[in-house]
């Protein structure tokens, strides 16, 4: 039997919303996250979009005036965020879909790294301060100044100030390897918002009993300018894996044909796959 949809006419305005905006000549980062609150949270609309874009400038109200300097910017967004505000993480986040949802971090003060570093990012660009997120390997942080000046913040942490060092320890103890420079480059809005939507698919992957989860997470994914091919793959199995035979069947064989090419045994066995749910319906 199909599993409903659990899309509301809402929910699909919002996901058009997001479509444009992911299009926009300047993504806004923290609407992007805020529109995919849109998708976990029903109940989540426009009141709760401004209340949370308005407590993004408070914040950066609070921020002393005339501060200059990267390390200047750290300590002060430190002493905000951190110390005052009480921002930052602990390994039971990890189980949560509420830490990878920018409305439920600025209520809970508590979220993955990523959605930390967006909260430090937003307060911290109102306030006029050079910053970017740096999408270190399996542990996002957040940096002020120039390349040749950069000094590196962990929101998780509390806003502690990393050391070369310490950026170093998180890259080995995330892949076993060195720090390269390139990995300390500003990462991208849309690059950011694809890392969250790819948390929420791992956290969903794991709990079959939230494939509907799994599911807009990758539909937003797929409305990103740019995302991976594969995430089309992943979409047609989803469909099949909910009941939904026919379409997943479809998207199996346009995903074959994208693949058959440069793959053409992976392609020839996509295509069983698609026979078999359509198989399904009989």
């Amino acid at each position: 039997m199909r599993e409903e949809s659990p899309d509301t006419p809402e929910q699909a305005d919002w996901r058009r919303e997001f479509a444009d905006e992911a299009r926009a000549e300047r993504p806004d980062l923290a609407q992007l996250c805020l529109l995919i609150g849109t998708q976990a949270d029903p109940g989540f609309g426009q009141a709760g979009i401004d209340a949370a874009q308005i407590e993004l400038d408070r914040l950066a109200g609070l921020l002393p005036f005339g501060v200059s300097g990267a390390r200047s910017w750290a300590v002060a967004l430190g002493e905000l965020l951190g110390t005052a505000g009480g921002f930052r993480g602990a390994p039971g986040d990890y189980q949560r879909l509420g830490s990878s949802l920018l409305h439920q971090v600025l209520r809970r003060r508590r979220g993955l790294p990523i959605l930390l570093s967006v909260v430090w990012i937003e307060v911290a660009r109102r306030a006029g301060a050079p910053v970017y997120g740096v999408a270190l390997p399996g542990h996002f942080v957040v940096g002020f100044g120039a390349p040749d000046d950069l000094v590196l913040v962990d929101p998780f942490d509390g806003g502690r100030l990393l050391t070369g060092q310490d950026a170093g320890l998180l890259v080995a103890g995330a892949t076993g390897a060195p720090l390269e420079p390139s990995m300390l480059a500003p990462a991208e809005p849309l690059d950011i918002v694809l890392r969250i939507l790819n948390n929420i698919r791992a956290w969903a992957a794991t709990r079959p009993e939230r494939s509907d989860v799994q599911l807009w997470a990758v539909e937003l994914s797929l409305l990103l300018p740019s995302h991976p091919a594969r995430l089309r793959y992943e979409h047609a199995q989803l469909l099949v894996q909910r009941g939904d035979f026919l379409r997943g069947a479809a998207e199996l064989e346009d995903y074959a044909d994208v693949v058959a090419e440069v793959e053409p045994a992976t392609a020839e066995v996509i295509r069983g796959r698609a026979r078999s749910a359509r198989a399904m319906l009989n």
